[in-house]
């Protein structure tokens, strides 16, 4: 055989060679992902959490009530209750709704800055009042305030809710020191009704814009939340708004924002200070 035709036969056994480990390869990636074997553990919904046959009910219920940051911020949350009370019934919704927010926004807050909820937050029971990028203890973001506002004063909006609410958020002082009140009422340490009616206005908007859209999401607090978290933005109605936001982890698990929110909703606790 001449030296030619022994490289083309090497070729050829190397050609073959190649493609038969592409195809082993191709065969074994098909065989891995219909079997499964690809599947690695990452975010978890509330909802295919809750289902999963590995997690039992009472794991899933308690994974953030045993944390440090849910004992602090119920302490907390115990001493606000009354002006939550206040703010839900000027809105015109339950406490518990917007207590649904605070739970997740706090929690992360107490999460992301472990140094100061140390070293503060901890040891005085109290929340954290944001100043920056979200404002108060609910963490709306100021932009979201003044369309708050806004939808109030404009009948033509979908979020309108009515003349008995237009002047609920009127300020005190002239247009020209209006953003100044409005960052001073958010902003409060020693009074936080103002964070809770914002909030409380913020839930019963988006509700009303559903409801005028033909879905009712009143009774649907993970959805709620997880609207309040995305912004007015995001609230697009539809027959089947899903429960999502930013993910938390707390008690070694981990939660979307409105997925907490929603646990807290369904659960026991604070129940008296915070009815549904």
């Amino acid at each position: 055989m001449s030296r030619f035709k022994k490289i083309l036969t090497a070729l050829v056994k190397a050609l073959v060679i190649v493609f038969a480990l592409i195809g082993f390869i191709l065969t074994a990636g098909f065989l891995a992902q219909y079997f499964g074997w690809t599947k690695v553990p990452g975010a978890i919904d509330w909802r295919s959490r809750y289902y999963s046959p590995e997690v039992t009910s009472k794991q899933i219920s308690s994974a953030w009530q045993k944390s440090e940051e849910w004992a602090t911020l119920k302490k907390a949350l115990a001493k606000d209750a009354p002006v939550i009370q206040k703010a839900a019934t000027d809105a015109g919704l339950s406490p518990r709704l917007i207590a649904t927010t605070i739970i997740s926004e706090q929690i992360r807050l107490f999460t992301s800055e472990r140094e100061v909820f140390k070293q503060v937050f901890a040891p005085l029971s109290i929340l954290g009042v944001q100043s920056q990028f979200s404002l108060g203890v609910t963490g709306i973001k100021y932009e979201t305030a003044k369309q708050v506002e806004t939808n109030l004063q404009d009948s033509a909006s979908p979020f309108y809710l009515g003349a008995d609410y237009e002047h609920l958020l009127d300020f005190s002082s002239t247009t020209v020191n209006a953003d100044n009140e409005r960052l001073a009422r958010l902003t409060d340490e020693h009074d936080h009704y103002y964070s809770y009616l914002y909030t409380g206005l913020y839930l019963r908007e988006v509700i009303a814009q559903w409801q005028k859209a033909g879905v009712d999401i009143s009774h649907q607090p993970g959805v709620l939340a997880t609207l309040f978290n995305l912004g007015f933005v995001k609230s697009k109605p539809n027959p089947n708004p899903a429960i999502g936001g930013a993910e938390i982890e707390v008690g070694g698990q981990k939660y979307t924002f409105g997925g907490l929110a929603e646990e807290f909703y369904n659960s026991d606790e604070l129940l008296a200070e915070l009815p549904r």
